[in-house]
């Protein structure tokens, strides 16, 4: 019996009906106000199981310490780590950074929106981009983001491949992945050039209260692994980013900042 005919006799006996899965949610856009009162829109994926269908708080925290502390970027690379939407890299563009590379997880729908919110942001020069995004695994070999800045973005020219690393590191919102806190380290320690200028910025909301010890534990990695840890900021939302979800509406509510560096003896190049 063909197997058109072995179709035919059981009439798609296992086949699912053709409402069996709920439909995935159209994508979203939302829009963030520069401390300029220039808009950004955002466009975000209708769903994704890593989360990128939200524009997290520590996002927009992020982008609003950039406007704040341009020195931070001005002049430097710079790459996001689970960007989603990436806006703390467009601000970082926007604000002089020299190259900047956005990654998300390597889904051509996260991809292809996060190159979206690049071209359709109004406050980047569309004639000389400095920024670029790409997909990436946390943990795998850092190699095709490395090379975005020996080649250059938009003709611009790179240094050398073998030492070419980056100044700035953003993750924004990252430490609820518990059991990805090793592969967030280990991207950090390949990709962070051995300076003492250099700095990974940890911005973060613990939206499980009660889970807020292990949010915490990424610091215990990084400390593990020879990073220095400072905090650098503490601040409460007027409401959390997801009303409806319990636990101490305090904590979620709250967004603190933290920053990585190299210690003085790690380091191969001195600060600037």
């Amino acid at each position: 019996m063909s197997d058109s005919e072995h179709e035919d006799e059981t009439g798609g006996l296992f086949e699912d009906p053709a409402d069996f899965y709920p439909p995935t949610p159209p994508p979203t856009f939302q829009t963030y106000t520069t401390k300029t009162g220039a808009p950004i829109t955002l466009h975000l994926v209708g769903h994704s199981s890593t989360e990128a269908h939200h524009l997290w708080n520590g996002s927009r925290v992020v982008a609003d310490y950039f406007q704040d502390h341009p020195d931070e970027v001005q002049g430097r690379t710079v790459l996001e780590l689970g960007a989603a939407a990436g806006l703390p890299s467009i601000v970082a563009a926007a604000v002089g950074a020299k190259r900047v590379v956005v990654t998300d997880y390597p889904d051509p729908e996260i991809v292809d929106t996060m190159w979206k919110n690049i071209w359709g942001c109004e406050l980047l020069d569309q004639k000389d981009m400095p920024i670029v995004a790409d997909g990436y695994v946390w943990g795998a070999d850092p190699e095709p983001l490395l090379a975005h800045l020996s080649s250059g973005l938009e003709g611009q020219t790179g240094g050398d491949k073998k030492t070419d690393k980056f100044d700035v590191i953003i993750l924004a919102d990252l430490l609820f992945r518990h059991s990805e806190h090793g592969n967030l380290v280990k991207s950090i320690e390949m990709t962070m050039r051995k300076s003492r200028d250099s700095k990974a910025f940890v911005v973060f909301t613990s939206y499980r209260p009660w889970l807020q010890h292990k949010d915490l534990a990424f610091f215990d990695v990084a400390r593990e692994r020879g990073f220095t840890v400072e905090k650098i900021l503490e601040l409460k939302t007027e409401r959390p980013l997801f009303e409806n979800d319990p636990g101490d509406e305090d904590i979620r509510k709250t967004v603190t900042g933290w920053v990585l560096q190299w210690p003085k003896e790690a380091c191969e190049e001195p600060s600037t």
